[in-house]
């Protein structure tokens, strides 16, 4: 493949020299170059609705000096455009002296393959098989009343020049399907949703079996709610189910733990390092290097290759994520957590995929536990302060839990606590632990990445539960 480099209107003697000058006298820095693809079909209500398919490329451009940073960046990839961004970026080395931080490790390991899962299966393909997921759907049960289904594709290649020459490379492919059903009973309606994916073209995701299991599940969790009572208010035992609910996870917790929150010290985990700040037997990891995950990277946005992080270790702040700057300013190591959403953003540190380690709790020993409890099994959307930590997060799916059986399906479950807090409350762990279905993005800073979450089922004791009955 045509490396970006060779498709600016420039030489690459011209480029490399640029960017040298840029960063010279700066602590790091970098040309970000990106190409890109992306394509989304939308069949709502028995038409396809939206299609939509776009390209993209361009530069960021980088010099880092302390806790300042340039950055500048362009859709024109010419000499002129760039020496404009050099000019601009290079005002926060006034006065400044610094010396070039050393390159990130290199790494020839792959977590996905090179291909762009925008070429197959084709356009009219794809539109035929959200017709099909619609029609099959509405005659499996009368109570269907719309039908939302979609598929997302993207192709990303990017390649980062250092000011001391090293260039890195990826080539980065993302898909997703979604499935939403809505049915209804009279004036009552209720939705349920699933979706899949992964940094692999749509292949299997797209077999009969497949696409009919997450129609069959979407239009399941639908009909589950369509039966669901208000849910209770007050304070119960809560169990959580495997897989998706790390969401919970990853917004409570998991951004406190990225590094710039903790070098400004406005995170609820700022200043715990070693210290216990979750129940004994909770291990939370982060790790970029799982084959083919929907949030996992060979190399992160700065070219540093992911890593497993260790972020809680039996209860225990053993680290943090970090991109290079926050690493350089905090005096450790870049971990492979510097992402961007595209060119036109600069790198900040933020998770791959996120999740809680498996304890040695069978999921039904953990149900039979609860005397009286909630079990939830699937989280929509939250809010997460990270100074505070507190977080409120709403349950698409949950059950009342009564003498240790799950029971009545409930509805308008809202789960509120503190991060920190509810992690002293997990009192068992599940040996189930598994990652979510590859559908997660993650807004931070005004920037959106894939990323991936993932737990076992737990036991939180005492958790405050928003509901509309007492």
């Amino acid at each position: 493949m045509r490396s970006l480099l060779e498709q600016f209107d420039a030489s690459e003697d011209s480029i490399r020299r640029i960017v040298a000058e840029t960063v010279d006298g700066a602590d790091d820095g970098e040309l970000f170059l990106e190409q890109s693809q992306s394509e989304a079909l939308v069949f709502d209500n028995g038409r396809l609705k939206t299609a939509n398919f776009n390209t993209d490329q361009g530069f960021g451009l980088r010099a880092v000096a302390g806790e300042a940073t340039g950055y500048a960046h362009s859709s024109e990839l010419s000499e002129a455009s760039l020496r404009r961004a050099a000019d601009a970026v290079a005002t926060v080395k006034s006065g400044y002296s610094g010396t070039l931080s050393a390159a990130p490790a290199r790494t020839n390991r792959h977590l996905y393959a090179d291909v762009n899962p925008i070429d197959q299966p084709g356009f009219e393909d794809k539109a035929k098989l959200l017709q099909e997921i619609d029609g099959w759907l509405r005659a499996k049960d009368p109570r269907v009343r719309q039908v939302t289904a979609s598929l997302t594709a993207s192709w990303q290649h990017i390649e980062i020049l250092r000011g001391d020459g090293q260039v890195a490379r990826d080539i980065r492919p993302l898909v997703r399907m979604s499935v939403q059903v809505m049915v209804g009973d009279g004036d009552r309606q209720e939705s349920g949703s699933y979706g899949v994916g992964g940094r692999q073209s749509f292949g299997a995701f797209l077999a009969t079996e497949s696409w009919q299991f997450a129609a069959s599940e979407a239009l399941r969790q639908a009909l589950v709610n369509l039966e669901a009572i208000p849910a209770p208010a007050g304070t119960f035992d809560i169990v959580l189910s495997s897989g998706w609910p790390g969401v919970m996870l990853h917004e409570a917790v998991g951004h406190g733990l990225e590094g710039d929150f903790n070098r400004k010290k406005t995170s609820a985990f700022a200043g715990l390092m070693g210290q216990q700040v979750a129940a004994r037997g909770v291990t939370v990891v982060d790790d970029g290097t799982i084959a083919e995950r929907r949030g996992s990277l060979t190399i992160d946005d700065e070219g540093t290759p992911t890593n497993r992080n260790v972020l809680i270790e039996d209860g225990k702040l053993v680290g943090y994520m970090q991109d290079r700057q926050n690493a350089r300013l905090m005096g450790v190591a870049a971990t492979g957590n510097g992402r961007r959403e595209s060119y036109a953003h600069q790198p900040m540190p933020r998770m791959t995929n996120t999740f809680m380690t498996a304890g040695n709790m069978e999921p039904a020993e953990i149900i039979a536990s609860v005397k009286h409890g909630i079990y939830a099994v699937s989280f929509g959307g939250g809010q997460v302060d990270i100074t505070s930590g507190k977080f409120v997060f709403g349950c698409t799916e949950a059950y009342m839990i009564e003498d240790g059986k799950v029971t009545r399906p409930i509805k308008g479950a809202m789960l509120i606590g503190n991060g920190p807090d509810a992690m002293h409350r997990v009192s068992m762990i599940g040996n189930d632990m598994k990652l979510d279905t590859g559908i997660g993005m993650c807004g931070k800073g005004g920037q959106g990445v894939p990323v991936g979450v993932g737990q076992p089922h737990l036991r939180m004791d005492q958790m405050t539960v928003g509901g509309t009955r007492a």
